[in-house]
């Protein structure tokens, strides 16, 4: 029986595959760790008490990195390229998503707006990060070799998403509102497609090295079809709503650090 359990077992247990899971995964957060430290350096002049948050929020990243990475260290292995059609954040930066790569390398300041629409696109890619985390948490929270780094990954996710909630709550407030909500609904929509397409392409690799049979691999395809048709129609609603969360000021403080990775 295919479950989501089994699937990342196989993952799990095979280094080949694993190699390419962890190596994609270290890939995206040390984008993600990049991209916020340049948003901190560069933030609105407006908005300059957001970027010690961005900072915590850019050091969180580099550390899940890190923890990717020593992962992959601790069963000897080294990460291999990513292929791009699994490069997640450079697919969404293609679609138009979020803040361009080539904007954030100038060494020129962001508009108010730039920083909303960074915050608006982090609260829809930060909300895929947690549900991602609380689904491995629950199947893998007390693997020897993966729980404590999953639930370390965890804490920081559910972190990030209640930051994005509180700022763009505030932001609202102050009458950004319309703009808020524009761009929450544009990202998650592309944001789907993207997470489709990169799920087809990343059990696609997972499954020549784990040579599951045809039968297996068009069930899985079928299946992350299915899951867009529903995110296509009602699901993206969960990536644009906003809550005042129970943890508030969560990334008030310096990043919690790692020191068994």
């Amino acid at each position: 029986m295919l479950s989501a359990k089994s699937l990342f077992q196989e993952i799990v247990d095979d280094d080949e595959s694993f190699q390419l899971f962890c190596s994609i995964a270290a890939s995206g957060e040390s984008q993600g760790g990049w991209e916020n430290a340049r948003i901190a350096a560069l933030v609105a002049p407006g908005m300059r008490e957001l970027a010690p948050k961005i900072t915590r929020h850019g050091a969180d990243e580099d550390k899940h990195g890190r923890i990717f990475n020593a992962l992959l260290k601790k069963r000897g292995l080294e990460p291999v390229p990513v292929p791009p059609e699994t490069d997640y954040t450079m697919l969404l930066e293609q679609r138009g998503i979020g803040l361009a790569h080539d904007r954030l390398r100038r060494d020129e300041p962001l508009s108010e707006d730039d920083i909303i629409v960074y915050l608006a696109h982090s609260r829809v890619t930060e909300q895929r990060a947690a549900d991602q985390m609380d689904m491995l948490v629950t199947y893998f929270g007390n693997h020897p070799e993966l729980g404590k780094a999953i639930h370390m990954i965890d804490h920081d996710e559910a972190n990030h998403l209640a930051y994005c909630h509180e700022e763009l709550l505030r932001l609202a407030y102050e009458g950004h509102g319309r703009l808020i909500q524009r761009t929450l609904r544009e990202s998650a929509l592309a944001e789907i497609r993207v997470y489709r397409d990169v799920s087809l392409a990343v059990m696609g690799h997972m499954g020549r090295i784990l040579k599951w049979p045809k039968a297996k691999a068009g069930a899985l395809a079928a299946g992350i079809h299915g899951m867009y048709a529903y995110e296509r129609v009602a699901g993206w609603h969960k990536m644009v709503d906003l809550e005042m969360p129970e943890r508030r000021d969560a990334l008030g403080g310096p990043a919690t650090p790692a020191p068994a990775f």
